[in-house]
Parts: C-alpha cells; sequence; structure tokens
C-alpha cells in the first residue's frame, strides 16, 4: 500500500526544513548568523543610547528655562576653571628623642592631587631633606589631608596623616629612638 501523494510531498518538505535548520546551525552559515545577530545587538544598544540622550537632553522644559540652565553650567564651568584649591606653606621642625634638631632627615609628604584621566585624585609626593636646624619647607601644596613620613638614620621611621587648613602651618614631630632588636 503506497502513501498518497499529498503525503509523500509534505514528507519530502519536512526532511528539507530538517536538512536547512541542521545547516544552519552546523553548517557554513554559522559565521554569517553571528555576525547578524552582534549586528542587530549593536544597533539595538545604538537605538537605546539614542532614545535616552534624546530624553536627557529635551527634558521636557521651556526654552528659557534651558537657556536660564545653560548660562548657570557655563559660569559654574568658568568658576571651577579660575578657582583652585586653598594652598598651605608647611614648615615641618624634625626633633629626636634628646629634643634636638635632627639634620638631614628625609621627609616625604603625599597629597591628593585632582586631573589626569577621567580626573580621579592621585597622591602626589614631595621629598624633602631638613637642614642641620631639623627644618623642611615645603612649596605650596593644596590644602586637606596630607601624609607626612619621616626617615632618619637611627631614629625610629615616622608616619601620620594630618588635616592641614591654615595657609601657613609649622608641623613639630618628635622622633623616636629605635626599637631594641634581640
Amino acid at each position: 500500500m503506497e502513501a498518497p501523494s499529498c503525503y509523500r510531498e509534505v514528507l519530502e518538505v519536512q526532511s528539507r526544513l530538517e536538512y536547512n535548520v541542521v545547516m544552519s546551525r552546523w553548517g557554513s552559515n554559522r559565521g554569517v548568523d553571528w555576525v547578524r545577530r552582534a549586528g542587530l545587538v549593536l544597533a539595538t544598544g545604538l537605538i537605546v543610547v539614542a532614545a535616552a540622550f534624546g530624553q536627557s537632553s529635551s527634558g521636557g522644559s521651556s526654552p528659557q528655562k534651558q537657556s536660564a540652565d545653560a548660562d548657570k553650567s557655563s559660569n559654574a564651568g568658568k568658576q571651577d576653571k579660575n578657582s583652585e584649591p586653598p594652598t598651605t606653606r608647611l614648615r615641618i621642625e624634625i626633633t629626636g628623642p634628646n629634643g634636638k634638631p635632627v639634620g638631614n632627615a628625609s621627609v616625604y609628604i603625599r597629597f591628593p592631587e585632582s586631573g589626569g584621566i577621567l580626573h580621579k585624585e592621585k597622591l602626589a609626593e614631595l621629598n624633602l631633606k631638613t637642614n642641620d636646624d631639623g627644618t623642611a619647607k615645603a612649596p605650596e601644596i593644596p590644602q586637606g589631608k596630607i601624609l607626612i613620613q619621616v626617615v632618619a638614620k637611627n631614629l625610629h621611621t615616622y608616619g601620620k596623616w594630618y588635616d592641614i587648613e591654615k595657609p601657613e602651618e609649622t608641623v613639630q614631630i618628635k622622633l623616636e629612638a629605635p626599637p631594641h632588636w634581640y
């Protein structure tokens, strides 16, 4: 008994469809599908970004309000460029455990410095040496949190964060004797 001709045609179409599905998944069209999918994802992302940008720039406000906002932002930008953070001049006095000044000690000053890529703050460093009377004078540095570290021969190393808020400030540091090693 033979199947009717329309049934045979349906079986042939079904087998061709199965073959096409297998070839599109595992065949030579695989690289083309990946490129198409990547293109779709990229296009969708661009559309979403463009829509978000369009909404944020229009904002649904009146033209007068937009021009007032633009004036405020341009004035704020000018103030930021012209105004620098307040600075301070540091004088650091180093004494030993007996109260005498420590000469030729290394003084390291670290302070946050704005700028760089994406305006990320980084720590800038100054390296100074004390003179014979145990003082080191730093050039103008920004006010705020400042790390001062002192290294001197035959004395214990010192380091501490200071909050500097005055235009001129003297920091007095007394170094300790080194610990005894047994």
